[in-house]
């Protein structure tokens, strides 16, 4: 009964060098002889065998069909919007995916983007897959200082850093005076040279040439392979710098003693490596190891579940020189034409093979027959003719006979003329095979002249499906893993904080904080490729939200000014206009907030603009106030001329009664009580008056 058991470095070693070698095999019997052939039909090459002193000439399908492809696709990958974008799992995770999204295409940027991109859509339309080999690469930066005048408390402080190494230190001491304590004191003054060597690391793409790639013969996709890996030749000294033992690796040999894989190497650059070792018996750091990194999962511990391990092997028997468990493998493979169930798919170049040969076929029949009835083979009689004339090709050269009528040229009928339609034919099928035509860039005028717009948008749209879905295919393969990979290293091996620019502004980023786990959305666009589509759609959002934010105010919650001043961006780069802080200040939310609270505090110290309605209210309120105020001032006077009439007419009853007391007192002798009549008069009057002494 079989146990499990953990697995040896011997074992190990056996068990993976074999692995190697039969999906070497596999590539080198299988895929490579098909490679080598697209290369050379890229490069003008054909089967076809050449008769002496027949044309020669080739036509170029293949290679160009595939600079017919290429801008599309570049112009869909490089465009305004990512063609990859993380997408939220939930609404609070809206903010982290886009700023993942845009730090991943800022790494992208940073690592040349446009030249990884254009190899890996060159290897995957001609040697049907294009590898991008996603990785963390730990260095050390190096800087050397010098320094003069230290104190003893600077040079410690200086020296005391553990990345920190003296390469050289002068100390000179001196007595000096103390100015407090009046006594001699030794001071030191120290003069140094220093390097300081600051560890760092950052994630690295490298585009891996076909033939340095490898996967078993049964792999369906890179991901489930049971083994996938990278070959490649570096020196003894680049393998020690990278912290290999000197005494496991100096008698290795190379890989690239295999002749299939000169072969590909040869169709590609034109030459092979250079196998000469002879200046390794001056310089043993400079002799080339073959490296063999390669990623299985094995079941190394004897836990029943095997684990993906990276593998380093090396030299050309495959000595195992270091393992350990990983997370991912670190290839993204694009496929421009995929076929289910297996790795390898189909290239573009590899469908023209007979479509290239034919028409080469009867380009050189056309040529040969333009030659032919330009320059016509003659009939001579050798007795009566010099032969030397008649070779002679010299435009109005002579030719001398004996007699007349000894030269009559031989007939050859122009049939050229027949042939076009042919190569005509033999266009179109191509054109339908990869979708680039004359038509499909709107430049063949049968299809312009007397057509309505929409009806060439339809044809241009139709001819253009090829590309997209090859664009498509790429964006769901390559590009997904690429984005994918990028981000699982970034959060493993990020320290620290970055400082990137996101919406016109530079602010700090922490991968660490990220989700590893979030999705992956591709958009590349398909069907809306068109730059004047898309300026026109973006002219009428910027309408529609200045519409909204022009009728609803800043908070109207749907529009604000980062979403129009994005829009506005887009504009600008749809035009070929990167820069836009140029034209427009950065916006984003905080900016925002900012001039929201400022207008606020304005508009509270500034006074209020009064309502036309409230206007009119106030005014009738002053004028009914007036009114009240002059008839209060009236009515106050016409009360004191009352009050002064009564006065006057008191003092009259008073003098009146006195007179008339005085009369009936002579004339009568009846005493009248004057106090009494008085107190009568005092009283309370209805109007609530009260009568004055």
């Amino acid at each position: 009964m079989a146990k499990l058991t953990p697995l040896e470095d011997g074992q190990l070693e056996s068990l993976v060098s074999e692995a190697i070698k039969d999906a070497v095999d596999f590539i080198d019997s299988e895929i490579v002889p098909e490679r080598v052939l697209s290369q050379q039909y890229y490069d003008g090459k054909t089967r076809l065998g050449v008769e002496e002193g027949r044309s020669k000439v080739v036509a170029t399908k293949c290679r160009d069909a595939v600079r017919a492809i290429k801008p599309s696709l570049l112009r869909v990958f490089l465009g305004q919007a990512p063609p990859v974008e993380f997408t939220p799992n939930m609404a609070e995770d809206v903010p982290v995916a886009e700023q993942m999204t845009k730090y991943v295409h800022y790494k992208l940027n940073k690592l040349n983007y446009f030249k990884l991109l254009s190899n890996a859509f060159q290897d995957s339309l001609v040697k049907r897959l294009g590898i991008l080999k996603v990785y963390y690469e730990d260095f050390s930066k190096t800087e050397t200082h010098t320094y003069s005048g230290l104190s003893d408390i600077e040079f410690n402080y200086l020296v005391a850093d553990e990345n920190v190494t003296v390469l050289n230190h002068n100390q000179t001491v001196s007595m000096e005076m103390d100015q407090a304590t009046q006594q001699e004191i030794e001071k030191s003054v120290h003069d140094a040279k220093i390097q300081r060597i600051t560890p760092a690391g950052d994630c690295r793409i490298d585009s891996v040439p076909p033939e340095e790639w490898f996967c078993d013969r049964n792999a369906k996709d890179v991901e489930t392979a049971y083994i996938v890996g990278h070959r490649v030749n570096k020196t003894v000294g680049e393998l020690v710098e990278q912290g290999f033992n000197f005494d496991d690796i100096h008698h290795l040999d190379s890989i690239s003693d295999d002749s299939l894989n000169d072969a590909e190497l040869f169709a590609r650059t034109g030459f092979t490596e250079d196998k000469n070792d002879s200046q390794n018996n001056i310089d043993i750091t400079s002799k080339r190891i073959g490296i063999t990194e390669c990623y299985m999962k094995v079941d190394v511990d004897g836990t029943g579940v095997p684990v993906l391990h990276q593998f380093i092997m090396g030299g050309s028997n495959y000595k195992l020189l270091n393992y350990m468990p990983c997370d991912q493998q670190p290839f993204a493979v694009f496929e421009c034409d995929p076929e289910p169930h297996t790795v390898f798919g189909q290239s573009v170049v590899a469908m023209l093979f007979d479509d290239q040969d034919a028409s080469t076929s009867c380009l050189r029949g056309v040529l040969d027959n333009i030659a032919l009835c330009n320059s016509p083979r003659l009939s001579v009689v050798d007795s009566q003719v010099n032969l030397d004339d008649v070779l002679n090709n010299e435009i109005g050269a002579v030719i001398r006979t004996r007699q007349p009528n000894t030269i009559q040229p031989l007939t050859i009928p122009f049939t050229a003329g027949n042939t076009l339609g042919a190569m005509q034919y033999l266009d179109q099928t191509i054109d339908q095979k990869v979708g680039v035509s004359a038509s499909s860039v709107g430049l063949n005028p049968d299809v312009l002249q007397s057509t309505t717009k929409t009806a060439v948008d339809h044809h241009i749209a139709t001819a253009q499906g090829q590309v997209e879905t090859i664009a498509r295919n790429l964006a769901e393969g390559g590009m997904t893993q690429l984005f994918r990979k990028m981000m699982n290293l970034i959060i493993k091996h990020r320290k620290g904080d970055e400082v990137m620019r996101m919406n016109n502004n530079y602010i700090p980023v922490d991968p660490k904080s990220w989700n590893a786990h979030l999705d992956l959305q591709v958009s590349v666009g398909l069907g809306t490729g068109k730059v004047e589509e898309k300026q026109m759609t973006l002219q009428q959002i910027l309408q529609i939200q200045q519409t909204i934010y022009q009728g609803y105010g800043s908070g109207n919650g749907l529009v604000n000014l980062s979403m129009i001043r994005n829009c506005l961006q887009d504009i600008l780069a749809g035009s070929g206009i990167r820069n836009a802080d140029r034209y427009f200040s950065p916006m984003n939310p905080e900016i925002e907030q900012q001039m929201m609270a400022m207008a606020q505090q304005q508009a509270q110290n500034q006074p209020q603009p009064i309502d036309p309605a409230t206007a009119v209210m106030q005014t009738e309120q002053i004028r009914a106030n007036a009114k009240m105020q002059s008839d209060m001032t009236k009515y106050g006077l016409e009360r004191e001329k009352m009050m002064l009439a009564d006065d006057l007419k008191r003092d009259e009853l008073d003098q009146n009664l006195l007179l008339k007391a005085g009369e009936l007192l002579s004339k009568h002798g009846y005493q009248v009580d004057i106090n009494e009549i008085k107190r009568m008069q005092a009283q309370e009057r209805n109007n609530g008056q009260v009568a004055r002494n």
